[in-house]
């Protein structure tokens, strides 16, 4: 069970800031252009447009961007829908998640010529929509849940396929880091098969989510158990939205007890507690916003400010450690969260969905 299963999202500024990420959201949900397709031609038939392919998610520019947009909405209307134009974002899931749309959806992510589509990023975030469903109870969420069904099961039986086979890990800051793919399959997999959300869940989808549980904790400790001095000094690079180590660290105290993490942790970042690599600690600077891989460095400040509340959490006996990670949390966050409304699309079509992840994270006292 991860911090996040039962408890609503973290601190409010008035929810104008919810407000304002929900708007973002809900603008690009239904925004077919611009559209960054990731779509391989078998024959000509295929050259059609992006609702055509993707009638569920072909809006917010990309797909996984639009798979993470749907979250946002049913994230905050389970959680804060005082501060949701509700009406209108129920209307905007109920027009996209259909059993028909979904149906499509699946059909064509089992294309036996698209196996990597979408390859981690996109598989954890529609795992993660469904798990946000399951959460909440409510007739609407209830219905979107049961009509997802067909494809959260393609795509939890690609993670079992394909990592099996995966021999190295992914370490870059992008869509194909392994740790973050691995971290939200994770999630989804202990979410259902545990009693937050009292929805149905049958025998065999049990048997599949704790295969997947099992599949994740095994890959996790067989890519990273072994990790040490990580050359966290090393990052950012250039286009990061994820932090290598970071995102690593959020993956292993999710598999691991507390105590064995914080010896891992200790051995994986040894001079976190007298604060290096500065690199890691201090937000990235970002030039220019209406890059599409610029802007990728506001998105990697606030996925830092999750993983550090997230491992703060888990470090129970090690103030120093804890106290650094959520100082340099609060400092990230403070940095980007001014600019998730930037004007330009090129951020705003995605980073909403980060920032009220961030949010959501667990807040632990700095000692």
């Amino acid at each position: 069970m991860t911090e996040r299963e039962c408890a609503p999202a973290g601190e409010d500024a008035g929810g104008e800031l919810f407000r304002r990420f929900a708007a973002l959201a809900l603008g690009c949900v239904r925004r077919e252009y611009p559209n960054k397709l990731d779509h391989v031609l078998n024959d000509a038939a295929g050259v059609r447009s992006p609702r055509e392919l993707h009638p569920a998610f072909y809006g917010c520019y990309d797909w996984h961007s639009s798979v993470h947009g749907h979250w946002l909405l049913v994230h905050l209307l389970r959680t804060r829908a005082g501060a949701l134009p509700e009406r209108d974002v129920r209307a905007a899931l109920g027009e996209n998640l259909t059993e028909a749309n979904l149906r499509a959806e699946d059909e064509y992510f089992r294309d036996p010529s698209r196996p990597s589509f979408e390859r981690p990023y996109g598989w954890g975030w529609l795992l993660k929509l469904r798990e946000e469903l399951y959460l909440w109870d409510d007739p609407d969420a209830a219905g979107w849940f049961d009509a997802l069904r067909p494809l959260a099961e393609s795509v939890a039986a690609r993670y079992l396929d394909f990592f099996p086979k995966q021999k190295y890990p992914i370490r870059v800051g992008t869509h194909f880091n392994t740790a973050f793919g691995l971290a939200f399959a994770w999630d989804y997999a202990a979410t259902l098969t545990s009693a937050c959300g009292g929805k149905r869940v049958d025998g065999a989808t049990l048997e599949s989510l704790g295969r997947l549980k099992s599949l994740v904790a095994e890959r996790a400790r067989t890519y990273f158990a072994d990790d040490r001095d990580a050359p966290a000094a090393w990052e950012p690079s250039g286009d990061d939205f994820l932090s290598p180590s970071l995102i690593e660290a959020d993956l292993m105290r999710r598999i691991m007890d507390p105590e064995e993490f914080a010896r891992w942790f200790r051995d994986f970042l040894p001079g976190l507690g007298e604060g290096r690599p500065s690199s890691l600690l201090t937000p990235a600077d970002v030039t220019d916003r209406s890059d599409p891989k610029i802007v990728h460095l506001d998105g990697l400040n606030l996925s830092r400010a999750w993983c550090m509340r997230g491992v703060a959490a888990a470090l129970t006996a090690d103030p120093a450690r804890r106290s650094v990670l959520v100082r340099a949390a609060r400092r990230h966050a403070e940095a980007t969260l001014p600019h998730v409304s930037s004007g330009d699309y090129a951020g705003e079509h995605w980073l909403a969905t980060f920032a009220v992840y961030m949010l959501s994270a667990p807040v632990p006292a700095s000692d």
